[in-house]
């Protein structure tokens, strides 16, 4: 009576979602995306990343809409404040590289202390 207890996955697996996008809608975006179907698993940034390259940067409206939807976890949080402490950015430049709010980077340097 043995039993194998599966991981489960919360994550949906985004190269596979946007792979078959891209094949079907977006062929000519094929070699543009190849570095991210490479990937075993996207982080919360290549997301980001690739859905802009696949489908551009909408107009105002879609802009506001996506940022107020967007989430990052914790290891994109760290790598976002990493990407800031390896650049010497301050928090006004980070937020506009990754069109965040002040606010929001101050909260996360609070949250997650990097030293």
């Amino acid at each position: 009576m043995d039993r194998q207890i599966q991981k489960i996955n919360l994550q949906p697996d985004y190269v596979k979602i946007y792979k078959d996008i891209v094949t079907r809608k977006y062929p000519e975006k094929l070699e543009v995306c190849d570095f991210f179907f490479k990937k075993n698993q996207l982080s919360v940034l290549d997301v980001i990343r690739l859905n802009n390259l696949i489908f551009g940067v909408g107009n105002k409206e879609k802009l506001q809409f996506d940022q107020k939807h967007k989430s990052y976890d914790k290891a994109a949080v760290i790598n976002i404040l990493n990407y800031q402490k390896k650049n010497n950015l301050n928090n006004t430049e980070l937020s506009i590289h990754f069109k965040l709010s002040r606010n929001t980077i101050a909260k996360w340097k609070k949250t997650f202390v990097l030293k």
